[in-house]
């Protein structure tokens, strides 16, 4: 039983950070419509910032969370005002590749700037662990849960209680009827897809105690977000929650049976499945921010 509920905990904390880092991608996709692939890359720059602030100037990877959201928030802002703006209305295909060609170009500039190397970040609780329901449980897993969950529910606040958060709904469930109701879709464009890369930016901050940093990092994560966000089913806020929790367990659980590798293997099939009997993902067709 010991053995079983350590599986579930390991799943529920990946989970976590698989939603936030999903939620970033899926908040986009509802609210302006295209799809980032550059998503993963923009989570392997918020890393190396990670890196830079805690190798540089002794900044702790948790500490610096705020600092690094602020930069990713306004590098999404001119990324999306200068490249991808200009672009809305027009041929959807001309954005993928946009976003497509983005990460090519951040990947070479992290591999002139910091070469193929990997870096790591060891902190004092980096190989930490405590005892949690009777089962042992990474130090930094576990902050990175708290944080994860912690950034949820303010986004849910924000988007729930105030007034940008009003406007960005109102812009993602019908965009003619806000800009006729005097709201400025253009700015709620520039805002979420700031917002969205920011929301990586703390994912970022939080796995960096946990994971390598390269310039190729992003990939998979990328994989895994689109995986989760189609599972969830594609605009909603909850469902990339569930679908992080689903693919956590599920990885957890396959790393167990037989390895990593096989353990994306059976995410894949679990993706597939659920596609096939519900198709539009687990929170349906009429899924909202």
């Amino acid at each position: 039983m010991d053995f079983f509920a350590q599986i579930i905990i390991n799943g529920i904390l990946l989970g976590a950070i698989y939603a936030l880092i999903s939620i970033g991608l899926n908040l986009i996709f509802g609210v302006i419509k295209i799809v980032n692939f550059a998503h993963g890359e923009f989570l392997m720059i918020g890393m190396y910032l990670t890196f830079l602030l805690f190798s540089q100037s002794g900044i702790d990877p948790y500490l610096s969370i705020p600092i690094v959201f602020v930069l990713l928030f306004v590098l999404g802002i001119l990324i999306h005002k200068i490249i991808l703006q200009p672009l809305l209305g027009k041929a959807e295909f001309n954005i993928l590749l946009t976003t497509a060609g983005l990460g090519i170009v951040f990947q070479n500039l992290a591999l002139m700037f910091f070469k193929s190397d990997y870096r790591v970040i060891q902190t004092s609780y980096s190989a930490a662990k405590i005892e949690l329901f009777g089962t042992l449980v990474s130090v930094s897993r576990l902050g990175a849960f708290i944080v994860a969950i912690l950034a949820a529910v303010i986004l849910y606040f924000v988007l729930m209680k105030t007034r940008i958060g009003m406007d960005i709904r109102a812009v993602s469930q019908d965009p003619e009827a806000a800009v006729l109701m005097g709201i400025n879709d253009k700015k709620i464009f520039t805002i979420t897809f700031g917002l969205g890369v920011g929301l990586v930016g703390i994912a970022a901050a939080i796995i960096t105690p946990i994971y390598y940093i390269f310039p190729t990092v992003g990939e998979s994560f990328s994989t895994i977000s689109f995986i989760v966000v189609v599972l969830g089913g594609l605009g909603s806020f909850h469902g990339a929650l569930i679908g992080g929790f689903i693919i956590g367990i599920v990885e957890a659980i396959g790393g167990i049976i037989s390895s990593a590798e096989w353990a994306r293997v059976f995410s894949l099939l679990i993706f597939l499945f659920i596609l096939f009997v519900r198709p539009s993902g687990i929170m349906g067709k009429n899924a909202r921010v």
